[in-house]
């Protein structure tokens, strides 16, 4: 956390942890608000765990989200409120401070400051609002303003998000063409390697081994626009930035991830990293998860897996494996019970690997659950609520006590995507399932966990979708055919115990696709050398491999 002054009594800043807490107490601040909305990051802790440790020092936190370039003058005023209520020095956060910012400055200008002492005063803290001028100026319909014929910067490609499928794709297309003007727009200062939480949970890897600075990334050449999206404007070739600033484009390649949604569970973000409730699916939680593995002798361990889609469909369940194995090499199956709840109806969505699983169901004594959804925890009671399909289409309430909870929560696209008219009903980006080009814009490109495709939404995935959308996106600009097709490929490595895994892997339709021949390597069966796979060979073929542009077997497809 690195504040700004804005006032004598505002400071903005970053996110911020439960760690940066006594600091600011120890300053005389004795009110926080939250201005980013919950789930916006793999690494943000929810402004509930803030809360509760910010209540321990004497602090207020007041919850005021904001989506990345939506701030509205209701919720300026609203801001201007708690911030003359409150009894001593304040701080603002959100991802980068932008948005506090934003929020300072237009209930102030409603107080009749100048919009030029306010933005002066925003830049020698070190936040660009001059594109905020005119509304500072006077009064403006809520919303980001249209884009009309302002331009910030121009890039022939831009990109939006810096994850796997993004970095990827930069790096795939400056391997065709060194000299193309490529933008990635992304406000995170750190790059995870997200496949490797589940053996940051298991012990076997530790959480500083899965991130890395995101400068260190970007493909040499590329420029970085360190904001966040506030919206799209196809029709302009127009991509709108937090603060208002407008970038423009000859071809845009969407690919932000998509939003854990730990709200849409009451309870859930509260007890979150405590009372034995614990994710693999947010980094500074995997490790808090192999604490408890390790600490738990007997009782209810239980591991529940959302409605689809989710990104990495068989992580709820590598959990239980990883977790069973270490229990049972201890000589604690039996007394710690495993049960494993499931919304939906089957095990495993390729029924080719099911045998192999069921096998260390039954060697860990787990009870498989079907039709359970995670409604409600109550972490100090240690109680989880579940709604139950039943047979004849109703639903019934079931609850199950717990001394572990493992919490994989429901998944959508991001606010910005579903809002935007480049998403389809349901708010994924629409895209064409082969050549992953958006079906109403024909210069927009879609990849990764926020697109429409049916793959299985994991790094395997985008590993192949990236030279796929950089073979389309280059032969688009010449005026060429899309030859380059997503046959739907996803890998899965299923890890059944320390030491084995069973590969998954597959494309549309659940039709097996094995990259090793059988004799080598079987991945319907537990194999070590799968194990060797997924901890020794793919985290530096990720860094040194994928991000750099190298396409080992990844070559895209190509129409004849």
């Amino acid at each position: 956390m690195t504040p700004a002054r804005l006032t004598d009594r505002l400071t903005v800043s970053p996110q911020i942890t439960a760690t940066d807490l006594p600091a600011l107490a120890a300053r005389g601040c004795t009110t926080v608000i939250c201005n980013r909305p919950d789930g916006e990051g793999t690494d943000q802790p929810t402004h509930q765990e803030i809360a509760q440790a910010a209540a321990a020092l004497g602090i207020t936190l007041h919850y005021l989200p904001v989506v990345a370039g939506k701030v509205d003058d209701a919720t300026a005023s609203a801001f201007g409120d708690l911030l003359a209520a409150a009894a001593g020095p304040v701080l603002a956060y959100c991802r980068t401070g932008t948005r506090s910012a934003t929020l300072w400055a237009l209930s102030a200008a409603a107080r009749g400051a100048a919009a030029a002492v306010l933005i002066d005063t925003a830049r020698r803290a070190g936040y660009d609002l001059s594109a905020l001028a005119e509304r500072l100026g006077r009064q403006t319909a809520a919303g980001a303003p249209a884009a009309g014929p302002r331009t910030d910067a121009m890039h022939t490609v831009v990109i939006v998000g810096g994850g796997a499928a993004g970095i990827a794709t930069a790096a795939s297309l400056l391997a065709r063409d060194p000299k193309l003007d490529i933008a990635i727009i992304d406000p995170a200062d750190q790059h995870y390697y997200q496949p490797g939480w589940t053996l940051v949970g298991a012990g076997v890897f530790s959480a500083e081994q899965t991130v890395r600075q995101m400068a260190s990334l970007i493909p040499r050449g590329v420029h970085w626009i360190k904001a966040a999206v506030a919206a799209f404007e196809p029709e302009q070739n127009a991509v709108l930035l937090e603060g208002c600033r407008v970038v423009r484009y000859r071809t845009l390649v969407v690919c932000p991830g998509l939003k854990l949604d730990w709200e849409a569970i009451p309870g859930l973000p509260e007890t979150l990293g405590k009372n034995g409730v614990t994710s693999n699916y947010r980094y500074d939680l995997a490790p808090y998860t192999w604490q408890q593995v390790q600490a738990l002798r007997r009782g209810n361990a239980l591991f529940t897996q959302p409605p689809m889609p989710i990104k990495c469909a068989g992580a709820p369940q590598k959990a239980m494996y990883l977790s069973g194995d270490h229990w049972q090499r201890n000589g604690r199956i039996g007394d710690v019970r495993i049960e494993f709840l499931n919304a939906g109806a089957v095990l495993f969505g390729v029924a080719d690997y099911v045998p192999a699983l069921m096998e260390y169901v039954k060697r860990y004594q787990a009870t498989l659950s079907f039709g359970h959804t995670l409604t409600a925890v109550d972490g100090p009671r240690r109680v989880a609520t579940f709604s139950r399909a039943l047979a004849d289409g109703s639903r019934e309430t079931v609850q199950r006590s717990f001394d572990l909870l493992h919490v994989v929560p429901p998944q959508r696209a991001p606010d910005f995507i579903k809002a935007s008219p480049l998403a389809d009903a349901a708010g994924w980006v629409d895209i064409d399932a082969g050549t992953l080009q958006h079906r109403r814009h024909a210069n927009v490109f879609g990849l990764g966990d926020a697109g429409n495709t049916g793959n299985a939404k994991t790094a395997a995935a985008a590993r192949k979708q990236a030279p796929v959308v950089a073979h389309n996106v280059v032969a688009q600009m010449r005026g060429e055919a899309l030859s380059a097709r997503y046959d739907g490929y996803g890998s899965c490595p299923l890890t059944v115990e320390r030491g084995k895994i069973v590969l998954a892997e597959f494309v549309y339709g659940g039709k097996l696709a094995p990259s090793f021949p059988a004799w080598l390597l079987d991945g319907r069966k537990p194999s070590r050398m799968a194990w060797m796979l997924k901890e020794r060979i793919l985290p530096p073929l990720y860094w040194q491999g994928m991000l750099k542009g190298r396409e080992w077997m990844a070559q895209p497809e190509l129409a004849g």
